[in-house]
C-alpha cells in the first residue's frame, strides 16, 4: 500500500498558546463551573437574608478590617499577575520566573489574612444559617486561593528547571494567570455580600 502525505504539519508548534490550547479551554470550563457554584452560594445567602427581619440575625456585622485588607491585596495582585501573563506570551523566562515568585507571595498573603477573617465574622459556622452560609462563602474562596497557590508553586519550580523552557509551560503560566484573575473577580461580590449587605 502506498502512503500519501495529505498535509505537512511539521512547521506547526507542538503546543498552542491561549485559546489554541486545550488546557486554556479546560481552565475556562473550570471557571464557568466554579463561577456557577459561587453564584448559587450567593443566591442562598441573599435568600436566607429575606427570611429574617434583621441581617445578620443574632450577631453584629463582620469587622471590615481583615476582609478589606484581603480585598486590597487581591486587587493589587492583578498588576503583577497581568505582567506574568504577558511575559509568558513573549516567552521571557527571566521575567516569568521573577513574576511567579512574586505571585507565590501574593497567594500566601490572602491565606494569612483569611485566618483573621473567620473570627471577624463574629459567628461560628454552626450558630445559625447566617453563620453557615458566611463560612461556606469564605471556605469556597479559600479553597480557590489555595488551589491556585499550589498550581503557582508547582509552575514556579518547573520554570526553574529544564522542564520549564518550552511552549507548553509558558502556556500553563498564561492559564494560571487567567485563573488568578478569576479568583480575584469572584471575591468582589462575596466581599460585598459578607461585609456590606450586612450594613444595609
Amino acid at each position: 500500500m502506498k502512503e500519501r502525505i495529505a498535509l505537512d504539519a511539521s512547521h506547526l508548534p507542538q503546543h498552542g498558546m491561549g485559546s489554541a490550547s486545550p488546557s486554556w479551554w479546560g481552565t475556562l470550563a473550570f471557571m464557568l463551573i466554579e463561577g456557577t457554584g459561587f453564584a448559587l452560594a450567593i443566591i442562598v445567602y441573599l435568600y436566607l437574608m429575606t427570611l429574617v427581619p434583621a441581617w445578620p440575625p443574632n450577631a453584629p456585622p463582620p469587622d471590615l478590617g481583615p476582609g478589606t485588607w484581603l480585598t486590597a491585596v487581591l486587587i493589587i495582585s492583578v498588576i503583577p499577575n497581568m505582567l506574568v501573563g504577558r511575559w509568558a506570551a513573549k516567552r521571557e523566562m527571566k521575567k516569568v520566573r521573577i513574576g511567579l515568585v512574586v505571585m507565590c507571595a501574593f497567594g500566601i498573603a490572602p491565606l494569612i489574612l483569611r485566618i483573621f477573617e473567620f473570627p471577624a465574622l463574629h459567628v461560628y459556622w454552626d450558630d445559625d444559617a447566617y453563620g453557615s452560609i458566611s463560612w461556606v462563602l469564605l471556605g469556597l474562596h479559600t479553597t480557590h486561593i489555595l488551589t491556585d497557590l499550589v498550581d503557582t508553586l508547582v509552575l514556579t519550580v518547573l520554570m526553574f528547571t529544564r522542564h520549564g523552557n518550552n511552549d507548553r509551560r509558558f502556556g500553563d503560566v498564561e492559564d494560571n494567570a487567567m485563573y488568578w484573575n478569576f479568583v480575584v473577580i469572584t471575591w468582589l461580590p462575596i466581599y460585598g455580600c459578607i461585609y456590606w449587605v450586612t450594613r444595609l
